[in-house]
């Protein structure tokens, strides 16, 4: 039982799933590839799991999750939990094999699990993935649940179940984790506009009950529900979906406990209803909307457990101890120590796993960071000051203050120069010389392209020997000299491709760089990186974000050697390509000193100067990625103008130093766009690449309607599954295309960067890209 003594719990919501060395990833990659069968892999898992509760158990957490582990995606695994299979899938009825569960979260090819109806279904070499998207405002993506008219559900997985009693049968007492069914509804989509996936509930809400019955029978006391949505602006009819929700679970199932878990901002105008509802506990954000903590406490009824998300569960820093306990003091003190628990501020899948491996960082910064393990260390020396046994955690608490002294007073962390230069910034830097409609004249006669040109994103694939190539020079085991020609060698093999196919606009490949973001960051100063600090982006995509610690400031030009390289092999266009200042600040753990605003205007300074640089080598087509400015888009309307406004403004800081004839490209994946399309135009890129392959070309009605003036170029093959698209799937997608904008605005490419595909996937995709556009030349509109 939980708050069986006067100690405050100590609870985690949810823990990294990847493996301190990616084993989830390796497993995952090996199972894909037929090298390893479902028996490893589910081994694999097994071992995961275990390892994460026992080291829950050692760092002094009392209330441990389980069912936060996933093979793929949260999302994904509720929708199969409940039975929200598109019949595409093949599946009718009964337990969802896992070729299934990969089709949805990857695409297939034929004979996934029903090939007759793939066939059925217009998809001959197989089934696509399902949507997928931005989880909240973070860079974790989830699988879109899709569901039809007519929609039904069946509990179709036992999975919570079965990691509960196996937890239990290696002695932890955990605290089961679900998706809230009113977030799930939410996150979800239909295919027909006129279905409000809430209407879904009434037949979703037996299958919740069912599945919290098993578990109450399995002897859980208490089960973590997932509503993250409380943190949004929700309609009435939203908030009575709650009310129903949590109310039917109250009456049929009222011997199990439930936490009912907020996270990712305040509840603001929610928090009547959130305190309204029959449940046993509530989890509030106190790092992203600290100002709550007041109205929680004297609104709460007494005898709800609250749990106060007090550990930042989203960014490496490490905590000011003392002047959290001062903080949260008196809400033990009105509330008792066995109403509070101590928690992170949202589950710790959003943090790398443990900073003892990171032995190659600065002395000085390690002193400064937390990872997942250190903030559950960091969550247990709380629970005890907490508590009122400060005796036994008094050196913790000493050194985490004279660490937090120390970072913010160390001039590694301020530059005079840089501070000087974001001063003088002036509203002439945001502007280009001429407007859209001259430049395009400009371009179009400089360049002379075919219509519907065709280009890709950026990246080829990162393949083993590119990796090999590079884990190789890193060790000292090749040389420089010898790790540059190979990659010389790399990038002329692409450029000769490229023109064999007959793609109009080239890219080097990137082969010289490891990651968008960290390529750049390790040319900046101000950024550090780590060796292990990975954390999960999708399935076993994984990422080390850059630690933006300090002011930044670019050294010396980043990428204009390699375009210069590139552009001599060919007499095509030569795209350079940079990364945007909004997705390096979005794609970081970034500084919680100072304002993220002032961040990311230092970023757009340095990427302006490297755009001037690459102009003054001669490139022509200047790619500034932007592939993240949705999601740090804030979860409340009434938020959003500020953060656009600056997020905007730094981008044509960046760009707008170019002339006319240079046309600049800036790429976004994987977002809804109707609702910053204002925004979108206003950052007067010459050309945007969107992902649009998943949506059937959907998203280009934000565009269609807004009559969005400058060119685009919606994907047509989606890069996240290993599937070939067709040339008729292609040019079906184009052909809808052309139904919302006019032909001259049009390019051709994929959704994304290839670099983590195969090349054996992405040479026939390209070959049928171009060949797409080919045909499309020759159709009438």
């Amino acid at each position: 039982m939980l708050n069986s003594t006067s100690s405050i719990a100590v609870a985690t919501l949810g823990t990294p799933r990847i493996g301190p060395r990616r084993e989830l990833k390796t497993a995952l990659e090996s199972y894909w590839s037929g090298r390893s069968d479902e028996k490893a892999l589910m081994a694999t898992a097994a071992e995961l799991r275990a390892a994460n509760w026992a080291r829950q158990r050692v760092l002094g957490v009392t209330v441990i999750p389980s069912n936060d582990f996933s093979l793929y995606d949260q999302v994904l695994d509720t929708s199969v939990l409940v039975g929200a299979i598109p019949s595409i899938y093949g599946w009718d009825g009964g337990p969802v094999p896992l070729a299934t569960y990969f089709a949805m979260a990857r695409g297939a090819e034929a004979g996934v699990s029903d090939p007759a109806c793939a066939h059925a279904h217009g998809h001959g070499n197989g089934v696509p993935a399902q949507e997928m998207t931005k989880w909240f405002d973070t860079n974790y993506h989830y699988m879109v649940p899709e569901f039809s008219q007519g929609q039904k559900f069946a509990l179709s997985s036992s999975k919570p179940v079965d990691e509960y009693r196996e937890a239990l049968a290696l002695g932890h007492r955990t605290r089961p984790v679900l998706l809230g069914p009113v977030t799930f509804l939410k996150l979800g989509k239909s295919k027909d506009a006129s279905l409000d996936p809430l209407s879904l509930l009434s037949d979703l809400l037996p299958v919740y009950t069912e599945l919290l019955g098993r578990l109450a029978a399995e002897g859980a006391d208490w089960v973590q529900l997932d509503e993250p949505c409380l943190v949004l602006d929700l309609d009435e009819a939203a908030l009575d979906a709650l009310r129903v929700a949590y109310a039917t679970f109250a009456k049929n199932v009222p011997q199990l406990k439930i936490m009912l878990t907020t996270y990712f901002g305040g509840l603001g105008d929610n928090l009547a209803t959130a305190l309204s509802l029959p449940v046993a506990g509530l989890h509030v954000d106190l790092l992203r909307a600290p100002d709550q903590l007041h109205d929680v406490l004297t609104t709460a009824p007494e005898g709800l457990v609250l749990s106060l998300g007090a550990i930042d569960g989203r960014n490496i820093w490490r905590a000011n101890l003392p002047s959290v306990v001062s903080r949260l003091e008196a809400a033990v003190a009105a509330r008792g120590a066995g109403n509070i628990q101590i928690a992170p501020s949202c589950s710790l899948l959003h943090v790398p796993i443990d900073l003892d491996r990171e032995t190659a960082l600065d002395p000085e910064l390690r002193t400064w960071l937390a990872f997942s393990l250190q903030k559950m260390s960091e969550l247990a020396t709380l629970g005890k000051a907490l508590s009122g046994d400060h005796a036994s955690v008094k050196d913790a608490l000493t050194a985490s203050a004279a660490a937090a002294a120390a970072r913010k007073a160390s001039p590694k962390v301020h530059d005079a120069v840089v501070a000087k230069r974001v001063a003088a910034l002036t509203t002439d830097m945001e502007r280009r010389e001429a407007a859209f409609g001259e430049r395009a004249k400009v371009q179009r006669a400089g360049f002379n392209l075919p219509a519907f040109p065709t280009t890709t994103i950026g990246s080829f694939p990162q393949t083993p020997e590119v990796r090999k190539a590079r884990a190789s020079h890193a060790k000292g085991l090749l040389s420089d000299a010898d790790y540059n020609a190979f990659l010389y060698e790399e990038t002329a093999r692409a450029v000769r491709w490229q023109e064999e196919i007959g793609l109009d606009v080239l890219v080097h490949g990137e082969f010289e760089r490891n990651d968008m973001v960290q390529y750049f960051g390790e040319q900046l100063a101000g950024f550090a990186f780590t060796e292990n600090g990975w954390v999960q982006s999708y399935g076993s995509r994984c990422v080390r974000p850059p630690i933006l610690f300090g002011d930044v400031s670019r050294p010396k030009p980043m990428t204009v050697e390699w375009w210069k390289y590139a552009q001599s092999l060919t007499t095509k266009p030569m795209k350079g390509m940079l990364t945007g200042p909004v997705t390096i600040l979005n794609w970081s753990f970034v500084r919680d000193d100072m304002p993220r605003s002032a961040s990311c205007l230092q970023i757009a300074l340095a990427i302006r100067d490297e755009v001037a640089d690459l102009e003054k080598a001669g490139a022509r087509m200047i790619q500034i990625d932007e592939a993240a400015l949705r999601e740090g888009l804030p979860l409340r309307r009434v938020e959003w103008k500020g953060y656009l406004d600056w997020a905007v403004a730094s981008f044509r800081i960046c760009s707008s130093g170019a002339r006319s004839e240079t046309q600049i490209h800036t790429h976004m994946c994987y977002s809804e766009f109707n609702d910053i399309i204002d925004a979108i135009g206003a950052m007067d890129a010459d050309v945007i690449s969107i992902e649009t392959s998943r949506s059937k070309m959907e998203l280009l009605d934000a565009f269609k309607t807004y009559k969005y003036p400058n060119e685009i170029g919606p994907g047509v093959y989606d890069i996240h599954s290993p599937r070939v698209p067709e040339v008729v799937e292609m040019t079906d997608l184009l052909q809808l295309a052309r139904q919302r904008l006019a032909d001259d605005q049009l390019w051709i490419n994929p959704d994304c960067g290839l670099k983590t595909r195969k090349w054996e996937e992405v040479a026939p995709a390209l070959v049928n890209m171009v060949a797409a556009a080919r045909l499309i030349r020759a159709m009438p509109r």
